[in-house]
């Protein structure tokens, strides 16, 4: 049975934030980067197909959950996040560790990976800086309904309007969602929406930056999602050293949701190469 910690371990921010990590399973470290309206609670029903083979550190990102903020709200503040995580986790295994990074999670992760030399292998779920900026482009109207739907204390609704129209899920996942157990935690980190969507929007791709990712990197994409939320896997692999595309068959942006024993089976194949 996957047990899963009461109470979070935490760990310093460069800039003094507490980020809260949830540790459930038994071998080595697997870093979970949620993305925007998630929290740790997201990847329960993964985390516990996965007990037994990895030991999941699901993070509370900044401004959610049990983690900190801070005022003063910039994306490289997350990396420095997420690279202190892995460091601790590290430490504590002796060894490099993994890390998977969902949506806007992922692109953290990827900069996360430019910080710390402690990760072995990294998984990147429909998420990177994106190679053409206007795939993350937010229509000033979209933006300003999502603002006023906050204003007016309505977050389920805008949190429906964020997936049905930027995140483009089906109708289907949008109920799946909202009956989900982490839909109570989802509403609560509705506010840091905004801020989350113009740091994606503004986090173009680097060649040059990728170059410097030298471990083994998995990209994954959903079959049925959009262009602009697969984000133009080939250049991303293209330019990194050692990496390869995954599709998940009649799956899209939520298949840990959606087919989670699907999903569990891709990832620990790919932890479990050699090299």
């Amino acid at each position: 049975m996957t047990v899963i910690t009461s109470r979070p371990t935490t760990v310093q921010s460069a800039d003094g934030t507490r980020i809260a990590v949830f540790v459930s399973g038994h071998g080595r470290p697997l870093i979970v980067v949620p993305g925007t309206t998630s929290d740790h609670t997201t990847w329960s029903p993964l985390s516990a197909l996965l007990d037994g083979t990895v030991s999941v550190h699901a993070v509370d990102r900044r401004g959610r959950g049990a983690s900190g903020d801070h005022p003063a709200y910039t994306i490289d503040k997350e990396y420095a996040d997420v690279a202190a995580v892995v460091d601790a986790a590290a430490a504590t295994w002796g060894g490099p560790v993994d890390v998977l990074g969902h949506s806007f999670g992922g692109t953290i992760a990827f900069g996360a990976a430019l910080r710390t030399d402690n990760i072995r292998r990294l998984v990147l779920y429909e998420g990177w800086p994106v190679p053409n900026t206007e795939d993350r482009t937010v229509d000033s109207d979209v933006t300003q309904t999502l603002d006023c739907l906050l204003l007016e204390g309505r977050p389920e609704e805008m949190l429906e309007t964020l997936y049905r129209d930027i995140v483009h899920l089906t109708e289907a996942e949008i109920a799946a969602v909202r009956s989900s157990a982490a839909w109570p935690a989802r509403v609560a980190a509705a506010p840091t929406v905004p801020r989350e969507l113009r740091a994606f929007s503004e986090t173009a791709f680097d060649p040059a930056q990728a170059a410097r990712i030298s471990v083994p990197v998995m990209l994954i994409v959903g079959e049925d999602s959009p262009a602009d939320a697969q984000a133009d896997p080939e250049i991303a692999a293209g330019a990194l050293p050692d990496a390869r595309g995954t599709i998940l068959a009649k799956q899209a942006h939520m298949a840990h949701i959606a087919d989670p024993q699907g999903f569990a089976t891709v990832l620990l194949s790919f932890l479990a190469e050699r090299g």
